[in-house]
């Protein structure tokens, strides 16, 4: 299968266009799309949150030439690509290239689509605690969708609501800051990085009982918990991985050529 023929089924789904409005209304920046071409002819496609050696390895493994990330493979300014730089981008490249392995990434424009990360996050969420999809309020909308959102579920205690979180996500490493007896009705949650003063102030706005993120500064949790609100801390890859496998789900359904979803379980 052709990768152009790949790509246009991925902007069926998280198109880049989304990306770069969201950059263009909300001042960001991102870089995400067909970012390394080794070959047109495709014959088989790794998923990966992140372009990690294990990932590379895999892909090497089951004959996968093309590797799809969430996270942008390049992002900033690269300084040099040696071999020697084994666990850095620079050597990860020179592998990629080696083994003619293309690498796409949708980033923001994943992270916003409709059904995309952050939807994902809330159906999660809200699964966990036997609600059924709510319509949310969302704080930055792009594309039919948007990001960051705060939504009535199941009344149930902190508590549970951690423990289900642990289950559905299939993690351990959650950290959480408040009373665990205390009944949530209202949830804000942000993917990734989304744990900043802003989603602070939107969830407390909306009358969120608790805020779920990841990557939450000292800062933050101390103004989160000072305005009422307990914090459910994620690992950045646990809160992301769970929209991006449902992603992948939807895109192997649709494309001809074998294809693989690759988990770093150790940051889970």
């Amino acid at each position: 299968m052709k990768l152009s023929e790949i790509y246009r089924v991925i902007e069926g789904l998280a198109p880049k266009a989304i990306s770069d409005e969201y950059c263009k209304t909300y001042g960001a920046y991102d870089n995400s799309g067909l970012l390394v071409e080794a070959d047109e002819e495709i014959t088989g496609v790794l998923f990966s949150l992140d372009l990690t050696n294990a990932a590379i390895d895999e892909a090497i493994e089951k004959g996968c030439n093309l590797i799809h990330t969430h996270h942008p493979v390049i992002y900033g300014k690269i300084d040099h690509i040696c071999t020697s730089d084994e666990g850095l981008l620079g050597g990860k490249l020179v592998r990629c290239l080696r083994h003619g392995i293309s690498l796409v990434s949708t980033h923001l424009n994943l992270d916003m689509a409709k059904g995309g990360i952050d939807e994902s996050l809330m159906e999660g969420i809200c699964k966990t605690t036997g609600a059924g999809m709510r319509s949310p309020t969302i704080m930055q909308t792009a594309g039919e969708s948007g990001y960051g959102r705060v939504y009535d579920v199941a009344p149930l205690t902190l508590d549970e609501l951690t423990a289900g979180i642990k289950k559905e996500f299939s993690t351990e490493r959650v950290a959480v800051y408040g009373d665990g007896k205390k009944t949530v009705g209202r949830v804000a949650s942000f993917c990734g990085a989304g744990g900043d003063e802003r989603a602070v102030a939107f969830a407390k706005r909306n009358g969120a009982d608790v805020i779920v993120s990841a990557d939450f500064k000292h800062h933050v949790i101390t103004y989160a918990v000072e305005t009422g609100l307990s914090v459910i801390a994620l690992t950045h890859y646990a809160s992301e991985n769970y929209g991006f496998e449902k992603y992948y789900e939807k895109i192997r359904r649709q494309i001809e050529v074998p294809c693989v979803f690759h988990t770093d379980r150790e940051l889970l």
